[in-house]
């Protein structure tokens, strides 16, 4: 029998969870978030909880619920990945300064996820999650956080959610950021995807396309391909051409823009960008990290421009006939950075606190699913791989079970989510999720307890007070670990 996780012991009842302290909303003024404009910098008022602060946008969502008894036939699969997107940064999650109509659109056409992680902190390992539904200590290629080099990627030999969906008759294609290996080992059309058009590096300059050390990072399969316009205009072009194709088979295609990914440079800023060219050109290392440069107004212009990307895709979706027949799925690969809006969550990209892991997550399929939903499920990365392995009709390889939860009957049969814990490992800290609960240790090495849904900021360490319950996660997380990869020894 699979054993329940809705209670950390059958033993004993889980305890109950601390009083809930009084939670305001910010004043985000009466207009709703997508037509707020930039606010001052005035002190919060007590801090609303994640969801609260995420429902601002939209007062008319409703709690999920299943529409069962719907057929439809085996989806397309459009999933979409932002890159180091914060929890709040659309609109429709309470940013109260980000304009995201097309995003907050496909939320109401289906369901926003309140409580979506990734499966990693940073960039790589999140996409080994995915790809492989695994946790990324798995494999040698996801250890590296992020990958830097040519010594480690994602083995051809591994199966893939593109490789298992090709196998049961999909076509596939990844348009974007790879990020999984480098050639001449590692490619998107090594591990199961027909096309590739992109970039294998963590970050490029948006127009030369120069990557961290200094190499030429736009390619068509494994040949490089010379466009030197800006990168979210070009990879928004292949994917409009991509899915209003004539297509004589269900597909996949994993569209990763790299926005709104440092440097931080919005179309049009072609000084900035030559700028830039010219320092890695010269040998500077740390051009593209571009920690002199950005602001809130230009990080502001670089996500509005990716919503207006996705609008364009889901148009020629629409034009295309398919709309109704594919599922849609958009997230980002890991928290919010520099200038992201992460309120009220502690932590960023490259933490295992709440900010670095939890990312907006919003799901549509038309014929499957109602819109105007809102769920409160906890779910990571590798849920996704297996839901949509499910949804397609593709088995996992019995040789690489998968980590993840297929969502499946939760999304279309009205069943209950799985129950397991979510469970991360990055260098220096580790955290597991059971239920509302919340273990994590980090680099000071003291294990904190947390009570999420009353505590989403992280600040009310329940150690002491639930010492036994502390325990038990903490154990539940080493017997995990045990299982993976060791770290190698730092250099």
């Amino acid at each position: 029998m699979t054993p329940s996780y809705d209670r950390p012991s059958a033993e004993r009842p889980e305890p109950s969870p601390p009083p809930r302290a009084g939670l305001t909303r910010r004043a985000f003024g009466t207009a709703t978030a997508a037509a707020v404009t930039v606010a001052a910098a005035a002190p919060a008022a007590a801090a609303p909880s994640a969801t609260a602060a995420a429902r601002t946008a939209e007062p008319h969502e409703r709690p999920f619920r299943a529409a069962p008894g719907r057929h439809s036939r085996r989806p397309n699969i459009l999933f979409v990945l932002g890159d180091d997107l914060g929890w709040a940064d659309l609109s429709s999650y309470g940013a109260p300064h980000i304009r995201t109509p097309h995003l907050d659109r496909l939320a109401r056409q289906g369901v926003r996820f309140n409580q979506s992680y990734s499966g990693s902190a940073t960039c790589s390992p999140t996409r080994f999650s995915l790809y492989t539904g695994r946790y990324p200590g798995r494999t040698r290629g996801g250890l590296a956080e992020p990958i830097a080099d040519k010594s480690v990627g994602l083995e051809p030999t591994h199966p893939t959610l593109a490789s298992l969906l090709r196998d049961a008759g999909y076509r596939t294609a990844l348009i974007g950021k790879w990020h999984c290996g480098y050639l001449p080992d590692y490619s998107p059309v090594r591990s199961g995807w027909e096309e590739f058009f992109g970039n294998f590096g963590g970050a490029l300059e948006y127009y030369s396309k120069l990557g961290l050390g200094g190499e030429y990072d736009l390619y068509e399969g494994d040949a490089e391909y010379k466009d030197l316009r800006y990168y979210t205009r070009v990879l928004t072009e292949r994917a409009v051409e991509y899915v209003g194709r004539d297509h004589d088979r269900p597909w996949l295609l994993n569209l990763n823009f790299t926005t709104p990914h440092w440097p931080w440079i919005a179309e049009g800023d072609t000084e900035e960008s030559a700028e830039i060219t010219r320092r890695i050109r010269s040998g500077d290392a740390r051009a593209l990290w571009h920690q002199d440069g950005g602001s809130v107004e230009k990080y502001t212009q670089m996500v509005e421009d990716l919503d207006r990307s996705i609008g364009r895709v889901l148009d020629a979706l629409r034009r295309s006939g398919q709309e109704e027949d594919t599922l849609v799925v958009f997230a980002s690969d890991n928290g919010g950075e520099r200038f992201s809006y992460n309120w009220p969550l502690s932590g960023a990209k490259g933490s295992l606190q709440e900010g670095g892991i939890r990312v907006p997550t919003i799901v549509r399929w038309p014929a499957r699913l109602d819109g105007r939903q809102v769920s409160d499920e906890p779910v990571f990365s590798p849920d996704w791989t297996a839901t949509l392995l499910e949804l397609a009709g593709a088995r996992p390889h019995p040789a690489h079970p998968l980590d993840g939860g297929s969502l499946a009957g939760y999304l279309l049969r009205g069943e209950e989510p799985p129950r397991r814990p979510l469970f991360w490992r990055v260098r220096g800290e580790r955290a597991l999720r059971q239920g509302d609960w919340k273990y994590y240790r980090g680099k000071d090495g003291r294990d904190h307890l947390f009570h999420l849904p009353s505590d989403p900021r992280e600040q009310a360490d329940r150690a002491s007070a639930e010492p036994a319950l502390l325990g038990e996660l903490r154990a539940r997380w080493e017997r995990i670990d045990a299982g993976l990869l060791p770290y190698p020894a730092a250099r």
